[in-house]
Protein backbone atom coordinates (compact mmCIF):
# COMPACT_ATOMS: atom_id res chain seq x y z
CA UNK A 1 0.00 0.00 0.00
CA UNK A 2 1.52 3.50 -0.90
CA UNK A 3 2.43 5.76 1.96
CA UNK A 4 1.27 9.22 2.19
CA UNK A 5 3.39 11.57 0.80
CA UNK A 6 4.79 13.76 3.85
CA UNK A 7 6.69 16.74 2.32
CA UNK A 8 5.09 17.94 -0.78
CA UNK A 9 1.17 19.20 -0.65
CA UNK A 10 0.40 20.26 -4.33
CA UNK A 11 -3.31 21.37 -3.59
CA UNK A 12 -4.52 23.94 -1.33
CA UNK A 13 -4.55 22.82 2.07
CA UNK A 14 -7.25 21.16 3.75
CA UNK A 15 -6.65 20.70 7.30
CA UNK A 16 -8.32 18.53 9.80
CA UNK A 17 -6.65 17.94 13.59
CA UNK A 18 -6.49 14.24 14.90
CA UNK A 19 -6.16 13.74 19.00
CA UNK A 20 -4.73 10.78 19.97
CA UNK A 21 -5.90 8.53 22.80
CA UNK A 22 -4.83 6.41 25.59
CA UNK A 23 -1.47 4.75 25.06
CA UNK A 24 0.15 7.72 23.63
CA UNK A 25 1.26 8.89 26.53
CA UNK A 26 4.49 9.74 27.23
CA UNK A 27 6.73 11.15 30.81
CA UNK A 28 8.11 14.57 29.86
CA UNK A 29 5.48 15.13 26.88
CA UNK A 30 5.17 18.61 25.70
CA UNK A 31 8.81 19.25 27.62
CA UNK A 32 10.30 20.63 24.79
CA UNK A 33 7.38 22.76 23.58
CA UNK A 34 7.08 24.16 26.63
CA UNK A 35 10.68 25.84 26.64
CA UNK A 36 9.64 28.20 23.72
CA UNK A 37 5.51 28.12 24.35
CA UNK A 38 3.72 29.34 27.41
CA UNK A 39 0.87 28.44 26.16
CA UNK A 40 1.61 24.52 26.86
CA UNK A 41 2.07 25.46 31.35
CA UNK A 42 -0.70 28.11 31.18
CA UNK A 43 -2.93 25.45 30.03
CA UNK A 44 -1.51 22.76 32.18
CA UNK A 45 -2.05 25.26 35.43
CA UNK A 46 -5.18 25.97 34.33
CA UNK A 47 -6.55 22.39 34.07
CA UNK A 48 -4.54 21.41 37.44
CA UNK A 49 -5.90 23.75 39.11
CA UNK A 50 -10.03 23.21 37.71
CA UNK A 51 -8.96 18.95 39.11
CA UNK A 52 -6.96 19.53 42.06
CA UNK A 53 -4.28 17.33 40.74
CA UNK A 54 -0.83 18.78 39.33
CA UNK A 55 -0.73 17.48 36.28
CA UNK A 56 2.53 18.96 34.97
CA UNK A 57 4.45 16.64 37.76
CA UNK A 58 1.98 13.90 36.64
CA UNK A 59 3.51 13.64 33.54
CA UNK A 60 6.85 13.65 35.03
CA UNK A 61 5.99 10.82 36.75
CA UNK A 62 6.17 7.38 35.36
CA UNK A 63 4.05 5.94 37.56
CA UNK A 64 1.35 8.16 38.40
CA UNK A 65 1.02 9.11 34.57
CA UNK A 66 -0.01 4.98 33.64
CA UNK A 67 -3.06 5.50 36.10
CA UNK A 68 -6.14 5.84 33.77
CA UNK A 69 -7.65 7.87 35.93
CA UNK A 70 -4.33 10.73 35.54
CA UNK A 71 -3.42 9.45 32.22
CA UNK A 72 -6.72 10.36 30.78
CA UNK A 73 -6.71 14.07 32.24
CA UNK A 74 -3.29 14.54 31.38
CA UNK A 75 -3.03 13.42 27.85
CA UNK A 76 -6.18 15.92 27.28
CA UNK A 77 -4.41 18.28 28.60
CA UNK A 78 -1.47 18.57 26.70
CA UNK A 79 -3.31 17.86 23.78
CA UNK A 80 -5.39 21.33 24.17
CA UNK A 81 -2.07 22.89 25.01
CA UNK A 82 -0.74 21.74 21.49
CA UNK A 83 -3.92 22.66 19.81
CA UNK A 84 -3.37 26.29 21.30
CA UNK A 85 -0.38 27.01 20.20
CA UNK A 86 -1.83 25.27 16.35
CA UNK A 87 -4.59 27.54 16.96
CA UNK A 88 -2.42 30.85 16.79
CA UNK A 89 -0.20 29.60 14.27
CA UNK A 90 -2.94 28.56 11.56
CA UNK A 91 -4.46 31.01 9.05
CA UNK A 92 -7.82 29.38 8.98
CA UNK A 93 -9.62 27.09 11.55
CA UNK A 94 -9.36 23.61 10.35
CA UNK A 95 -12.48 21.63 8.49
CA UNK A 96 -13.05 19.00 10.92
CA UNK A 97 -11.72 17.52 14.45
CA UNK A 98 -11.70 14.03 15.20
CA UNK A 99 -10.12 11.99 18.43
CA UNK A 100 -9.35 8.56 18.95
CA UNK A 101 -10.99 7.00 21.83
CA UNK A 102 -10.32 9.52 24.91
CA UNK A 103 -8.97 11.67 21.97
CA UNK A 104 -12.73 12.38 21.36
CA UNK A 105 -12.89 14.35 23.81
CA UNK A 106 -9.91 16.46 23.56
CA UNK A 107 -11.38 17.08 19.97
CA UNK A 108 -14.60 18.44 21.41
CA UNK A 109 -13.09 20.41 24.16
CA UNK A 110 -10.81 21.78 21.19
CA UNK A 111 -14.03 22.93 19.18
CA UNK A 112 -15.26 24.25 22.17
CA UNK A 113 -18.66 22.08 23.20
CA UNK A 114 -16.69 21.35 26.76
CA UNK A 115 -14.74 23.80 28.38
CA UNK A 116 -11.29 22.43 29.62
CA UNK A 117 -12.27 22.70 33.13
CA UNK A 118 -15.12 20.54 32.62
CA UNK A 119 -13.11 18.52 30.45
CA UNK A 120 -10.22 16.85 32.33
CA UNK A 121 -12.76 16.10 35.50
CA UNK A 122 -14.75 14.58 33.14
CA UNK A 123 -12.16 12.54 31.96
CA UNK A 124 -10.23 11.90 35.38
CA UNK A 125 -14.22 10.38 36.28
CA UNK A 126 -14.09 8.64 33.31
CA UNK A 127 -10.50 6.79 34.17
CA UNK A 128 -12.32 6.22 37.46
CA UNK A 129 -15.26 4.30 36.23
CA UNK A 130 -13.81 1.93 33.87
CA UNK A 131 -11.08 1.17 36.56
CA UNK A 132 -13.95 0.47 39.04
CA UNK A 133 -16.06 -1.93 35.79
CA UNK A 134 -13.19 -4.44 36.09
CA UNK A 135 -12.19 -4.72 39.54
CA UNK A 136 -11.45 -8.09 40.20
CA UNK A 137 -11.48 -9.34 36.85
CA UNK A 138 -8.19 -10.69 34.56
CA UNK A 139 -8.56 -8.36 31.34
CA UNK A 140 -6.43 -8.22 28.65
CA UNK A 141 -6.42 -6.52 25.15
CA UNK A 142 -3.95 -7.51 22.04
CA UNK A 143 -3.48 -6.08 18.75
CA UNK A 144 -4.39 -8.53 15.56
CA UNK A 145 -2.48 -7.92 12.77
CA UNK A 146 -3.35 -8.98 9.01
CA UNK A 147 -6.93 -10.06 9.14
CA UNK A 148 -9.81 -8.48 7.44
CA UNK A 149 -11.89 -7.05 10.10
CA UNK A 150 -14.42 -9.42 9.64
CA UNK A 151 -12.72 -12.10 10.18
CA UNK A 152 -11.79 -10.73 13.59
CA UNK A 153 -15.16 -10.24 14.45
CA UNK A 154 -15.77 -13.81 13.77
CA UNK A 155 -13.24 -15.42 15.37
CA UNK A 156 -14.32 -12.85 18.67
CA UNK A 157 -17.62 -13.97 18.40
CA UNK A 158 -16.54 -17.84 18.11
CA UNK A 159 -14.56 -17.79 21.15
CA UNK A 160 -17.68 -15.86 23.64
CA UNK A 161 -19.54 -19.26 22.32
CA UNK A 162 -17.63 -21.64 23.00
CA UNK A 163 -14.69 -20.85 24.90
CA UNK A 164 -15.92 -21.16 29.19
CA UNK A 165 -16.67 -17.29 30.34
CA UNK A 166 -15.07 -15.79 27.47
CA UNK A 167 -15.85 -12.11 26.97
CA UNK A 168 -14.27 -10.34 23.98
CA UNK A 169 -14.56 -8.24 20.91
CA UNK A 170 -13.42 -6.12 18.52
CA UNK A 171 -12.43 -2.78 20.55
CA UNK A 172 -10.34 -0.74 17.53
CA UNK A 173 -10.73 -0.56 14.12
CA UNK A 174 -7.41 1.19 13.70
CA UNK A 175 -6.63 0.99 10.29
CA UNK A 176 -7.10 -2.09 7.12
CA UNK A 177 -5.51 -4.89 8.98
CA UNK A 178 -5.01 -3.66 12.21
CA UNK A 179 -8.02 -4.51 14.74
CA UNK A 180 -7.34 -4.15 18.39
CA UNK A 181 -9.24 -6.30 20.69
CA UNK A 182 -10.72 -6.27 24.33
CA UNK A 183 -12.28 -8.55 26.73
CA UNK A 184 -11.57 -10.70 29.87
CA UNK A 185 -8.58 -12.66 29.72
CA UNK A 186 -10.28 -16.11 28.84
CA UNK A 187 -11.31 -14.66 25.55
CA UNK A 188 -8.52 -12.59 24.58
CA UNK A 189 -6.55 -15.50 24.80
CA UNK A 190 -8.60 -17.60 22.98
CA UNK A 191 -8.80 -15.01 20.39
CA UNK A 192 -4.89 -14.93 20.12
CA UNK A 193 -4.56 -18.61 19.78
CA UNK A 194 -7.47 -18.67 16.81
CA UNK A 195 -5.36 -16.05 15.34
CA UNK A 196 -2.04 -17.68 15.32
CA UNK A 197 -3.14 -21.15 13.82
CA UNK A 198 -4.08 -18.76 10.80
CA UNK A 199 -0.55 -17.46 10.26
CA UNK A 200 -1.39 -14.00 11.52
CA UNK A 201 0.12 -12.07 14.49
CA UNK A 202 -1.73 -10.72 17.62
CA UNK A 203 0.24 -9.35 20.19
CA UNK A 204 -0.66 -8.66 23.67
CA UNK A 205 -0.87 -5.03 24.96
CA UNK A 206 0.30 -3.90 28.23
CA UNK A 207 -3.00 -1.74 29.36
CA UNK A 208 -4.72 -1.49 32.46
CA UNK A 209 -8.46 -1.42 31.41
CA UNK A 210 -9.99 -3.30 28.11
CA UNK A 211 -11.62 -0.38 26.71
CA UNK A 212 -13.99 -0.43 24.09
CA UNK A 213 -15.79 -4.02 25.00
CA UNK A 214 -19.01 -5.76 26.83
CA UNK A 215 -16.80 -5.20 30.26
CA UNK A 216 -17.33 -1.37 30.18
CA UNK A 217 -21.06 -1.70 30.33
CA UNK A 218 -21.27 -0.70 33.85
CA UNK A 219 -18.70 2.32 33.40
CA UNK A 220 -20.81 3.42 29.92
CA UNK A 221 -23.89 3.68 32.05
CA UNK A 222 -22.06 5.71 34.88
CA UNK A 223 -20.51 8.20 32.80
CA UNK A 224 -24.56 9.03 30.91
CA UNK A 225 -25.01 10.47 34.62
CA UNK A 226 -21.88 12.69 34.45
CA UNK A 227 -22.72 13.55 31.61
CA UNK A 228 -26.12 14.62 31.97
CA UNK A 229 -24.93 17.14 34.80
CA UNK A 230 -22.08 18.67 32.21
CA UNK A 231 -23.38 21.94 29.77
CA UNK A 232 -22.32 21.17 26.10
CA UNK A 233 -22.11 24.01 23.56
CA UNK A 234 -22.37 24.23 20.01
CA UNK A 235 -18.99 23.01 18.06
CA UNK A 236 -17.07 25.89 15.95
CA UNK A 237 -15.88 22.92 14.26
CA UNK A 238 -17.53 19.70 13.42
CA UNK A 239 -16.16 16.80 15.24
CA UNK A 240 -16.49 13.31 13.68
CA UNK A 241 -17.01 11.03 16.69
CA UNK A 242 -16.09 7.27 17.09
CA UNK A 243 -19.15 5.90 17.91
CA UNK A 244 -20.58 6.19 14.16
CA UNK A 245 -17.80 7.62 12.11
CA UNK A 246 -20.11 10.55 11.95
CA UNK A 247 -20.35 14.56 12.71
CA UNK A 248 -23.47 14.40 15.47
CA UNK A 249 -25.21 17.43 14.91
CA UNK A 250 -26.73 18.53 18.33
CA UNK A 251 -25.77 17.83 22.09
CA UNK A 252 -27.90 14.68 23.15
CA UNK A 253 -26.68 13.40 20.19
CA UNK A 254 -23.03 13.87 21.20
CA UNK A 255 -23.69 12.90 24.73
CA UNK A 256 -25.36 9.62 23.36
CA UNK A 257 -22.50 8.93 21.18
CA UNK A 258 -19.58 9.55 24.05
CA UNK A 259 -21.82 6.92 26.07
CA UNK A 260 -21.98 4.35 24.15
CA UNK A 261 -18.35 5.10 22.66
CA UNK A 262 -16.93 3.30 26.21
CA UNK A 263 -18.26 0.09 25.36
CA UNK A 264 -18.55 -0.10 21.54
CA UNK A 265 -15.50 0.00 18.94
CA UNK A 266 -13.62 2.55 17.71
CA UNK A 267 -13.92 3.19 14.24
CA UNK A 268 -10.87 4.92 13.44
CA UNK A 269 -10.81 3.67 9.51
CA UNK A 270 -14.17 4.85 8.72
CA UNK A 271 -13.18 8.14 10.37
CA UNK A 272 -10.21 8.14 8.37
CA UNK A 273 -12.03 6.95 5.18
CA UNK A 274 -14.85 9.90 6.14
CA UNK A 275 -12.05 12.57 5.62
CA UNK A 276 -10.54 11.19 3.28
CA UNK A 277 -13.53 11.76 1.01
CA UNK A 278 -14.09 15.03 2.31
CA UNK A 279 -10.95 15.62 0.22
CA UNK A 280 -8.75 16.29 3.56
CA UNK A 281 -5.16 16.48 2.16
CA UNK A 282 -3.16 17.36 5.64
CA UNK A 283 -3.75 16.02 9.15
CA UNK A 284 -2.55 17.56 12.06
CA UNK A 285 -1.42 14.81 15.00
CA UNK A 286 -2.20 17.44 17.85
CA UNK A 287 -0.86 15.55 21.24
CA UNK A 288 1.49 13.03 22.46
CA UNK A 289 3.81 11.08 19.94
CA UNK A 290 3.13 10.24 16.51
CA UNK A 291 0.97 6.88 16.79
CA UNK A 292 -2.18 8.04 14.66
CA UNK A 293 0.47 9.31 12.01
CA UNK A 294 1.43 6.11 11.47
CA UNK A 295 -1.90 4.96 10.94
CA UNK A 296 -2.68 7.68 8.82
CA UNK A 297 -0.26 5.88 6.22
CA UNK A 298 -1.67 2.46 6.32
CA UNK A 299 -5.25 3.41 4.85
CA UNK A 300 -6.70 2.80 2.34
CA UNK A 301 -6.71 6.17 1.33
CA UNK A 302 -3.35 7.87 3.19
CA UNK A 303 -2.88 11.03 3.77
CA UNK A 304 -0.03 12.84 4.91
CA UNK A 305 -0.46 13.81 8.71
CA UNK A 306 1.99 15.51 11.05
CA UNK A 307 2.63 15.24 14.55
CA UNK A 308 3.81 18.67 16.25
CA UNK A 309 4.85 17.19 19.77
CA UNK A 310 8.03 18.81 19.45
CA UNK A 311 9.71 22.43 17.50
CA UNK A 312 10.95 20.53 14.85
CA UNK A 313 7.66 18.24 13.90
CA UNK A 314 5.95 22.22 14.74
CA UNK A 315 8.71 23.77 12.05
CA UNK A 316 7.89 20.69 9.37
CA UNK A 317 4.47 21.61 9.86
CA UNK A 318 4.27 25.05 9.25
CA UNK A 319 7.23 24.72 6.39
CA UNK A 320 4.44 22.56 4.24
CA UNK A 321 1.61 25.07 5.05
CA UNK A 322 4.19 27.50 3.80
Amino acid sequence: MASAPDTVITQPPRVAVIFPGQGSQAVGMTSELAELYPQIHDTFAEASTALGEDLWAICQNEEQLNQTQYTQPALLTASIAIWRIIQDKLDKKPLYLAGHSLGEYSALCAAGVISLTDAVKLVHKRGQLMQEAVVGIDTAMAAVLGLEDSRVETLCEQATEHVDNAIVGAANFNSPGQVVISGNAAGVTAVIDKVQNTGKKAIPLKVSVPSHCALMEPASQALAEELATIKFDQATIPVIQNRHARIETNVQSIKQALTEQLSEPVLWSKTMQELADKQINILIECGSGNVLSNLAKRQAQPIASYPVDKPARMDKLMEVLS
